[in-house]
């Protein structure tokens, strides 16, 4: 398993595998059972996609509220006298801000850091989140400087809060190069022959496990059970 290690300058500032809040921006801890919500929770590729990376959570007692008005960006909150706790962000152009983390994360050669918004940006509501430019930052770099967002739109704005998860992080391939090409005929229909047998097999698989949300879609187990049966055969 490769390791991740960082130093950071403030000790407050420590990353962490990203979790799920339940209750909170994954979702309520509603069952899936018929009349219920569906949830982002709900979803395993959602799911693993959040929990294979890690997140860096604001850890300045001070809200941060990040906002454009008459076009201008404007960095906002109660900082105390002459703004002596505020926090090191600051305009990036016109259209981003930047966030002077001083975090270092340490990977491998032949890895590298990716930064990308956090999961919690694609369940928001509000358009409060901070959505933050992916980056790839290799292996050689001792310091990531600084962490690029996404200006909030003319009366938008974007909230920085104590605690609260601000980017998400996954560990890539820093050189990896993929070539794309046609499936040959014969891998194509296999292919198909696989995805036909799972929806014949449909009703045994997700047996059990189907229901109802309150919006009248259909959800069942098929793919749950599929990929716990693929991580067993991988196991053993």
């Amino acid at each position: 398993m490769p390791l991740v290690t960082y130093r950071s300058v403030d000790g407050n500032l420590r990353p962490r595998r990203t979790k799920l809040d339940v209750p909170g921006w994954a979702g309520e801890p509603d069952p899936r059972a018929n009349g219920s919500r569906e949830y982002p929770w709900h979803c395993i590729p959602f799911s693993e996609a959040a929990r294979a990376g890690f997140e860096l959570c604001y850890p300045y007692p001070d809200e941060l509220r990040v906002t454009t008005r008459d076009g201008l960006l404007r960095l906002e909150g109660e900082f105390g006298p002459d703004d002596v706790r505020r926090p090191p962000f600051r305009a990036f152009g016109k259209e981003y801000y930047t966030y002077q983390s001083l975090i270092d994360l340490k990977v491998d050669p032949g890895l590298a850091v990716k930064t990308e918004p956090h999961p919690r940006f694609f369940t928001d509501r509000t358009g409060t989140v901070p959505i933050a430019v992916p980056a790839v930052i290799r292996h050689w770099w001792p310091m990531i400087a600084f962490l690029v967002f996404k200006s909030p739109l003319e009366g938008q704005t974007h909230v920085f809060r104590q605690g609260e998860p601000f980017i998400h992080i996954t560990i890539v391939q820093a050189d990896e190069k993929f070539d794309l090409a046609e499936m040959p005929e014969e891998e194509a229909a296999e292919r198909e022959l696989q995805g036909l047998r799972i929806h014949a097999s449909r009703r045994t698989l997700s047996a059990d496990t189907e229901w109802t949300s309150a919006s009248d879609t259909v959800f069942d187990g098929t793919y749950r059970r599929l990929s716990g049966a693929a991580r067993s055969a991988k196991q053993s």
